[in-house]
Order: C-alpha cells, then sequence, then structure tokens
C-alpha cells in the first residue's frame, strides 16, 4: 500500500504553474513563500526577545547591516546589499532606527550615511544570542551539513538573478 503523498505530487501554492516544463520550479517558490514569512516573522520575534518590541523585518535587517564591519553606510549601499529597490522603505526604517538612537545618520559628501550607535551594536550582540540559543540549535538539530546550506546560499543568489532578469523582460512587455 502506498503512502498518501505518492500520488499527491510536489507541494506547491499554484497548480496550473507547476504545469510547465519546469515544475520543480513552481515547488522551490512555495517553499521560497513559506521560508520568507518565517524568517521575516522570526526576525521580528528574535528582536523582540532581544529587547525591541514592535521593530518590522526591514528595520532588522538595516540594523544588522549598518552594524556589520562597523563602517557607516549610504543608502543606496543599504539598498543594494539588501535588494530593496524603493529608497523610501530604506529611509522610513533609517527614520525609525534613528528615533529610537540605534543608529545614527551623517554625510559622505551629498550623501546620507548610516552607523549604528553603542544601543545598536548592542541590541545586534544581543539578537545574536537569542538566535544562537533558539534558531542555531534546532538548525543543527537538523543535521544539515554546512556545505550544503552553503551550497544553497549560493543556488539561491543566482536564482535571484534569473527572477530579476525575468522582471526586467516583463517589465518591458
Amino acid at each position: 500500500m502506498s503512502g498518501a503523498g505518492d500520488s499527491v505530487g510536489p507541494v506547491v501554492s499554484s497548480a496550473h504553474l507547476a504545469r510547465s516544463g519546469l515544475p520543480e520550479l513552481s515547488e522551490l517558490e512555495f517553499a521560497l513563500t513559506m521560508s520568507h514569512h518565517a524568517y521575516q516573522r522570526w526576525m521580528v520575534r528574535c528582536m523582540a526577545a532581544a529587547g525591541a518590541p514592535g521593530m518590522s523585518a526591514l528595520e532588522v535587517l538595516v540594523l544588522h547591516l549598518v552594524h556589520h564591519r562597523a563602517r557607516a553606510k549610504t543608502l543606496a549601499d543599504i539598498c543594494l546589499v539588501l535588494h530593496v529597490e524603493d529608497t523610501h522603505l530604506v529611509n522610513y526604517a533609517v527614520r525609525k532606527l534613528a528615533a529610537q538612537g540605534l543608529v545614527a545618520t551623517g554625510r559622505s559628501g551629498k550623501e546620507k550615511t548610516v552607523t549604528a550607535t553603542r544601543a545598536g551594536a548592542a541590541l545586534c550582540a544581543r539578537y545574536g544570542e537569542v538566535r544562537e540559543a533558539l534558531l542555531l540549535r534546532s538548525a543543527r538539530e537538523l543535521g544539515i551539513d554546512a556545505a550544503e546550506l552553503s551550497r544553497l546560499a549560493r543556488l539561491l543568489r543566482a536564482l535571484s538573478g534569473s527572477y530579476d532578469q525575468a522582471a526586467r523582460g516583463a517589465a518591458s512587455l
């Protein structure tokens, strides 16, 4: 007797899109959707547990990026690295973080720069502690090889280029 999953097929959110030349891509898209939302939920809740409730996922990402390597970042840098097209979203996140005393803004020529404050750096450190205690422990228990995670990350970055190219093509139709 076969299991119920044998005849169901891949797990997708849109069967009509899975009926294509590469149904596995639809399966990956569904997994990305679930992962994206789970990751955003995790960032917000981890930051709340670290002592900063009410932050958006983008604010968490911006704070971590600004703290990265303890160097000032321009808005253009932040948008480029986080792959955010709408600079207004990043600028709003920076303003909210500055109002909380987590980042400081300045200028380098005509460009606005952002740096993490001591409070911002301390919050990032606390986030890292919570992440280590809750997320890394459970991820290790899955037994996933670190090299496999790295390979998956490279694959997802490469696929993002395919989606970007397809988006440019769709915008020109």
